[in-house]
């Protein structure tokens, strides 16, 4: 079970791991998701909010001072992934609306993450 003071660890080893997941999602050409079975041709807004929610929340329990930061670098990252997809160097294109959903999703991820932490009394 962990304790108290190793949530903040945890949630930084999981965001870690989330963002590396995300990224080789996002960046992979699509023949490539395509071999490996995967395929996002429906809710593509959906997903993008939902993985960038579960990035928010991990990050701003992992680094709860840092939020600010947090947001950006998410921001950033986002819109990184548009450019890349933009370049047609992997075979996808980019979609404004995708890095809008990226926004959304981090702005939910931080509220879900606010409430739990007031929920479980203030975790640290």
């Amino acid at each position: 079970m962990l304790r108290a003071g190793s949530y903040p660890i945890a949630a930084r080893v999981a965001f870690l791991v989330a963002l590396a997941g995300v990224l080789l999602l996002a960046l992979f050409p699509e023949w490539l998701l395509q071999n490996l079975g995967v395929t996002f041709t429906h809710h593509g807004k959906l997903i993008h909010a939902a993985a960038f929610a579960v990035l928010a929340a991990l990050g701003s329990v992992g680094w709860t001072k840092h939020k600010a930061k947090l947001i950006v670098l998410l921001a950033f990252s986002g819109l990184a992934i548009e450019v890349v997809q933009g370049a047609q160097l992997i075979g996808r294109g980019p979609d404004v609306f995708d890095w809008i959903a990226d926004c959304a999703g981090m702005a939910c991820g931080i509220t879900i993450a606010s409430w739990t932490k007031w929920l479980a009394g203030g975790l640290p």
